[in-house]
């Protein structure tokens, strides 16, 4: 893998930054204020040489934790969502007084996977975060865990960095960390490990070297990360995870210099629409295609047809985002499905043109058709 002279963030107009809890944190113990007054200004000189950035930080649950004088982080998702509720509290307090101290706005943005899977809703936070930016205005983004479930939370900030990535078309997503970067293995456990200092999201092998530790404190570990950079890249981002403990890491990267892993986006950008259902986190159901379909949908860019259906899965109704696996359970796509999952079961391996005489009506001669369908 080759570098670049220059960090791509050199050129890059429109920046999301993630900073991990362990970055804004005294080890869990509360925020570390002196942290977050160097994130504020260095994005806020970032802001006045031009540059747009969206902020996207963690640190509510381990500020509402020590608040509530608890050394422990819960298990029990009422106790996550009271952490949250009071450290949101004090987090908001710090990065406004922070960033009026540098005659900036911040603005607070909280998001569920809810908010970025319903279309309209989706569409409305880009409104929104577009309309800060233009305005001046930082947005200060995190997960809503005050209200999130399990079945709607996005998990962990990377991936919830590079969905905002994507939503409001940035150039680029800067994930900060307390590693280095991406190693070849775990340098932690491994002395021999190097640093890789380059990449193209998306690569598989990245993702066998990642890994997936995390810390008591932080949900992510490299393995979110790398996987973050391969979901920005869908809209064109390319990605840098770097150390957050190096002095001044967002103005170095911004004036060219390299720090960290560079991932590149080496794919062609998906289209707002379809990068809307790429997005999707949890699908509503799965369908397995034989062969033949898998090549109709990678290599000849056809529609989804019922009869190279094998079998169905999950408990989806018509118009929903249902996967598409291969024979090896890996997923391949995509889409909105035309029939629900009853429906579904009763015309697998049914060509088009027998679909009303088994189900009485016909809506589309397609299970999926390609324009509601995206290649993952």
């Amino acid at each position: 893998m080759s570098g670049a002279a220059q960090s791509v963030i050199h050129k890059a107009r429109r920046l999301v930054v993630k900073v991990g809890s362990a970055l804004v944190t005294n080890s869990g113990l509360g925020l570390d204020h002196a942290a977050l007054t160097g994130w504020a200004e260095q994005i806020a000189r970032l802001r006045h040489d031009g540059r747009e950035v969206v902020l996207v930080s963690s640190g509510a649950i381990a500020e509402g934790m020590q608040r509530l004088g608890w050394s422990r982080r819960p298990n029990a998702l009422h106790e996550l969502q009271a952490a949250a509720a009071v450290g949101q509290m004090g987090m908001v307090q710090v990065y406004e007084s922070c960033f009026r101290s540098h005659g900036l706005l911040a603005s607070q943005i909280l998001l569920t996977h809810e908010d970025l899977a319903d279309r309209k809703r989706y569409l409305n936070a880009r409104s929104t975060l577009r309309t800060l930016l233009n305005l001046g205005a930082i947005p200060v983004i995190n997960e809503n865990d005050t209200v999130a479930i399990d079945e709607i939370r996005f998990g962990d900030n990377d991936t919830l960095a590079a969905l905002v990535t994507n939503l409001i078309e940035a150039d680029a997503l800067i994930i900060l960390t307390d590693q280095q970067g991406l190693y070849s293995a775990d340098p932690r456990r491994d002395p021999s490990a190097t640093l890789v200092a380059d990449g193209t999201a998306g690569d598989p092998f990245l993702e066998t070297i990642a890994g997936s530790t995390g810390s008591a404190i932080a949900r992510g570990g490299m393995l979110t990360k790398i996987l973050a950079a391969k979901r920005a890249a869908r809209s064109g981002a390319h990605t840098i995870i770097a150390s957050g403990r190096e002095k001044d890491v967002l103005l170095r990267l911004a004036k060219g210099e390299r720090v960290g892993t560079q991932l590149l986006a080496g794919q062609a950008t998906v289209v707002a629409r379809k990068q809307w259902l790429a997005d999707h986190l949890q699908v509503r159901g799965r369908v397995t295609l034989d062969a033949g379909a898998v090549k109709a949908l990678l290599v000849d860019g056809k529609s989804l047809l019922p009869v190279g259906v094998c079998d169905a899965s999950g408990d989806f109704e018509r118009g929903e985002v249902v996967s598409c696996l291969d024979e090896s359970g890996r997923e391949i796509a995509r889409g909105l499905i035309n029939y629900s999952f009853a429906d579904t079961m009763r015309i697998l391996r049914t060509p088009s043109s027998q679909i009303e005489a088994k189900l009485g009506y016909v809506d589309e001669p397609e299970l999926m058709h390609r324009d509601n369908l995206v290649l993952l």
